[in-house]
C-alpha cells in the first residue's frame, strides 16, 4: 500500500505556485457551498508517519480556508476526564457541525487502544449518518524520514519537532510500517478509505492533500439529494403494522398480562427496604470504578417520572443526573444522531438517569416518519454497538420499559386534566399519539426483541399499578447492582 507513496513524488515551485492558486480558489468555494448547504460535515483524519508534514498540511487548510469554519483537535494520551468515560467519548466532543470542516490529528488510530473492527464501526456510523469522511496518510520512506529529522534537527528554530520518541520510533520503522500497512488496509473502506501521500515534497504533498479534500467536498455537494422520506419530512408517515417486510411484526407487548395487587401500603414498605438497599449499594467504593446509565422508555403517562424519582429518592444527590430527552435542538441536529447522548455520559461513580433516550429513533421517529427506513432499521445496530462500549468501560446498563393498557392510558389522561397541578403533563400530542397506538407497540416490541442483550437486557415494567411498577424498578436496580459490584 505504500509502494506508490516511496516514488519521490516533486512539483516544481513555478508550477506549485500557478496551481496552489487555482486549488486555493476552488476550496473557498467549496467550503462557502458547503456552509450554505449544511447538510453534512467533513471529517479529515490525519495521521502518518513522523516527519512526512503533517503538520504543516493542517496549517495550509487553515491558511487556505475560511478558519472560522475550521477546527483542529489533536489527540495525544487520554486526560483524566477522558478516562473516566468510555474512550469513543473524546472523538465524538471532536466531530464538526453540518457545514463545517473537522480536522483531527491521530484520532481514534493513535495507539492500538481501538480495534479495526471498532473503527470500522464508527467510520460506517458516521458516513450513514452523511458525514464525508477524508482520511489522510502522510507517508515518507526510511531514509527519507532519517534525513527529514536530521534537517529538523540542525536548525535551531525546528529542532523542538524531533524528539528522543521519534529516534526510538525511527529505529522500528520497519515493524511499525508493516503494523500501520495492516492498519491503513483493515479499515480502508469503500465509504472511507485511505488516500496514502508521499510526503518526500513538500509542493506534490500539499497540492495532493488540498485536491483529495476539493474532491470530497465537491463530490458530496454534486450527489443528489435524498428527498422522499429524509428526516423531518412532512410525508405521512406510513403505518408501522403494514411494514412487515422490513420487520419482524413481534408484537409481545401485546401478550402482557397485568395483575392487581390490592395491598398498597405492603408494596410501599417493601419499596422503602429496596430503596435502602440501594442507597447502600450506591455508596459503594466499589462504583467509584464504574458508572450506571439507566434508560426509562414506555407508553405516555406509563409513570417513568414517578419512577425516576423513586430511584432518585434513594441515591446522594450530588452523584445522579436526570436527563430529560426531547426532540432535538437545532444544534444537536447538526451533528450525528447519537453525538448529544455521548455528550451526556457520566463519569466514573456517577450515575446518569435518561428520560427517553437514544431509543426515539426507532420508537417516535420510526413510527412518525422523522427517520428514513434505512435510519431506523439501521440503528438497531448502531445501538448496541453503543451499548457495548459503555460495557467495555464498565458501565452498568439498566433499561426500562413501562407498559400500560390503552385503557389505563386514557383513564389516567383524564385525570391529569382534572388536577390543576397535573395538568402540564398532558397535551394534545399525547392524545393524538393515541391514534397511533398499535403502531408504538410493534415498534417497541421490535426495538426491545432486537436491542436486548445479555449485557443491557430490558425489563419490561407492567405499569397500570404503580406502586408494583416502582417496587420492580427499585428492586431491579438492587439486583443489578449486587451482581455487577
Amino acid at each position: 500500500m505504500f509502494a506508490s507513496a516511496e516514488l519521490g513524488q516533486t512539483i516544481d515551485d513555478a508550477t506549485y505556485e500557478r496551481e496552489e492558486e487555482a486549488l486555493r480558489t476552488e476550496l473557498l468555494a467549496a467550503q462557502t457551498a458547503l456552509l450554505k448547504d449544511r447538510s453534512f460535515p467533513v471529517i479529515v483524519v490525519v495521521n502518518g508517519v513522523e516527519g512526512a508534514g503533517k503538520g504543516e498540511t493542517v496549517n495550509l487548510f487553515h491558511e487556505w480556508l475560511d478558519p472560522r469554519h475550521i477546527r483542529s483537535t489533536a489527540f495525544g494520551e487520554p486526560d483524566e476526564a477522558e478516562r473516566m468515560r468510555p474512550k469513543m467519548w473524546r472523538f465524538w466532543q471532536a466531530l464538526p457541525r453540518k457545514g463545517e470542516v473537522g480536522i483531527l490529528f491521530g484520532s481514534w488510530y493513535r495507539g492500538a487502544a481501538t480495534s479495526a473492527s471498532e473503527i470500522r464501526s464508527l467510520e460506517q456510523l458516521l458516513v450513514d449518518d452523511g458525514a464525508v469522511v477524508v482520511k489522510l496518510w502522510f507517508h515518507l520512506s526510511k531514509k527519507d524520514q532519517k534525513k527529514r529529522f536530521e534537517e529538523l534537527a540542525s536548525d535551531k528554530r525546528t529542532s523542538w519537532k524531533v524528539t528522543k520518541d521519534d529516534w526510538k520510533a525511527h529505529d522500528h520503522y520497519d515493524a511499525l510500517k508493516d503494523d500501520a500497512e495492516k492498519l491503513l488496509l483493515e479499515t480502508s473502506t469503500g465509504a472511507s478509505p485511505w488516500i496514502v501521500i508521499d510526503g518526500h515534497d513538500a509542493n506534490y504533498r500539499s497540492l495532493t492533500a488540498g485536491r483529495a479534500l476539493l474532491a470530497a467536498i465537491r463530490g458530496r455537494l454534486a450527489a443528489p439529494k435524498q428527498a422522499e422520506g429524509a428526516p423531518g419530512s412532512t410525508d405521512q408517515p406510513q403505518s408501522v403494522a403494514a411494514m412487515v417486510d422490513t420487520v419482524d411484526h413481534r408484537a409481545l407487548l401485546d401478550r402482557l398480562e397485568f395483575p392487581t395487587h390490592d395491598d398498597k401500603d405492603e408494596l410501599k414498605k417493601k419499596l422503602k427496604k429496596a430503596q435502602g438497599k440501594l442507597g447502600r449499594l450506591s455508596r459503594s467504593p466499589k462504583l467509584a470504578k464504574r458508572s450506571i446509565v439507566a434508560v426509562f422508555e414506555g407508553m405516555d403517562a406509563a409513570g417513568k417520572g414517578g419512577a425516576i424519582r423513586r430511584v432518585t429518592a434513594a441515591v446522594d444527590a450530588r452523584m445522579y443526573d436526570v436527563v430529560p430527552i426531547a426532540a432535538p435542538n437545532d444544534e444537536e441536529r447538526a451533528y450525528p444522531y447519537l453525538w448529544r447522548f455521548w455528550r451526556k455520559l457520566p463519569k466514573l461513580g456517577r450515575l446518569t438517569v435518561f428520560d427517553r433516550s437514544w431509543y426515539g429513533r426507532v420508537l417516535v421517529e420510526r413510527v412518525e416518519g422523522f427517520a428514513t427506513d434505512a435510519a431506523w432499521s439501521r440503528a438497531y445496530g448502531e445501538i448496541v454497538d453503543f451499548e457495548e462500549q459503555l460495557r467495555e468501560r464498565g458501565v452498568i446498563v439498566l433499561k426500562f420499559w413501562l407498559a400500560i393498557t390503552k385503557d389505563e392510558q386514557k383513564r389516567r389522561f383524564e385525570s391529569r386534566q382534572q388536577v390543576e397541578r397535573k395538568q402540564y403533563k398532558i397535551t394534545e400530542e399525547d392524545w393524538r399519539n393515541r391514534n397511533r397506538w398499535e403502531d408504538y407497540i410493534v415498534a417497541a416490541s421490535d426495538m426491545i426483541d432486537r436491542t436486548s442483550t445479555k449485557q443491557a437486557p430490558w425489563t419490561i415494567v407492567e405499569g397500570n399499578d404503580k406502586h408494583a411498577a416502582r417496587l420492580k424498578i427499585v428492586s431491579a436496580f438492587v439486583d443489578r447492582l449486587s451482581e455487577e459490584l
